[in-house]
This record gives C-alpha cells, sequence and structure tokens, in this order.
C-alpha cells in the first residue's frame, strides 16, 4: 500500500486525479486525495493548483460513476444492506436535510458523515443528475483549492507555519461549523414549509 502511495506520489497530477477518482468512486483509497493534495502542493507549490484541478476532477468523475451505480440499483442495496441502525440513521438525515448531508462532507476534510452512503442515498432516491453534480463541485472546490493554498504556504517549515497560524485554523474550523449548522437550519426550515404546502 505504501509503495502505491509513493507512486502516486511521483505521478503528481494525475496521481491526484487517480486517488480522487478511486476516492470518489468508493473504493478504499491509500491516503486520500487530501493527504496527497499537501504533499504535492508542499512538494511543488508551482503545481499545486493544477493538482487541486485534476483532484477536483477526478473526484467529481468517481463520485458521479457511484451516483449512476446508485441511480440504476441504488433502492435495492438500500434495502437489504442499509438496515442497520446507523445506516437508517443516516438515511433519514438524507430524507430529512437532502443534499446538505451531501455537501458538508464534500466540504469539510474532518466531518464523521459518511459522504459515499449520501451519494447511493441521492442517486437512489432520484436527485436530478444537474443539482447533484453543482452540490459537488461547490463542496469539492473550495476543499481542494483551499488544501493546495495551504500546501503553497507550507516552505520549508511546515510545523513552524502551522503552529504560526493555529488560532486561523481555529478561527475557520468556527466558521465552518456555523456555516454547516445554518445549512441544516436552513434545510430545516425548507423542508418544514413545503410539508405546509
Amino acid at each position: 500500500m505504501s509503495d502505491f502511495l509513493e507512486l502516486l506520489k511521483n505521478w503528481g497530477a494525475f496521481g491526484a486525479f487517480l486517488v480522487a477518482l478511486i476516492d470518489g468512486a468508493g473504493l478504499p483509497n491509500p491516503g486520500g486525495p487530501d493527504y496527497l493534495l499537501l504533499f504535492l502542493g508542499w512538494k511543488s507549490p508551482e503545481t499545486a493548483y493544477w493538482a487541486a484541478t485534476t483532484a477536483l476532477a477526478g473526484s467529481i468523475l468517481g463520485i458521479m460513476i457511484l451516483y449512476w451505480v446508485a441511480r440504476k440499483g441504488g433502492e435495492k442495496y438500500l434495502e437489504k444492506r442499509a438496515t442497520g441502525p446507523r445506516a437508517m440513521r443516516f438515511r433519514r438525515w438524507f430524507e430529512r436535510y437532502g443534499l446538505v448531508t451531501v455537501f458538508i462532507p464534500a466540504l469539510v476534510p474532518l466531518v464523521p458523515l459518511p459522504l459515499k452512503f449520501f451519494v447511493v442515498c441521492a442517486g437512489a432516491m432520484g436527485v436530478g443528475p444537474l443539482t447533484f453534480l453543482v452540490t459537488i463541485v461547490l463542496g469539492r472546490l473550495p476543499r481542494y483549492f483551499g488544501l493546495a493554498w495551504v500546501a503553497r504556504s507550507l516552505s520549508d517549515d511546515p510545523r513552524g507555519w502551522m503552529r504560526a497560524h493555529t488560532w486561523d485554523f481555529a478561527l475557520a474550523a468556527a466558521v465552518l461549523v456555523v456555516f454547516s449548522f445554518a445549512l441544516v437550519k436552513l434545510a430545516e426550515r425548507f423542508r418544514s414549509a413545503r410539508a405546509i404546502d
């Protein structure tokens, strides 16, 4: 596994595309596109945004493959395999909050929500492809280009740079939490308004 990750590092932007494609399609991957983007941008700052672009393309392609597979047979999968308490809870969240459950884990790297399960829900439950695609792009674009920016900024002393910007990261995390909470509340209000109509 570590040899494969080293190979992907050597492949540069194409490696970022490949690992993002694998990750997006729901297959196990050797470290994830986030780590690879940080590494590539730190080692070659001049190509950081190109790596982010290729990772974005790979991620969108992989996620759309998973989405289309789910559109073809995802409802049967949900009925047969997604019946445990945790899976049913996530399914109820999707039914309640809709694409917000896709957008938040697509945007925020550390949110403990299973993006792949919500992608399957979106496909199986008939969310339109264009709406779904826009949601994924709006989530992945700032995430990958934000990681590329951080990677370009790390310079020769990544730990020192991270320590110097601890409060910036804390503020960014707080903003993301508030933004995510506001999205959930907005989705709830929208759902309530539709139920009244």
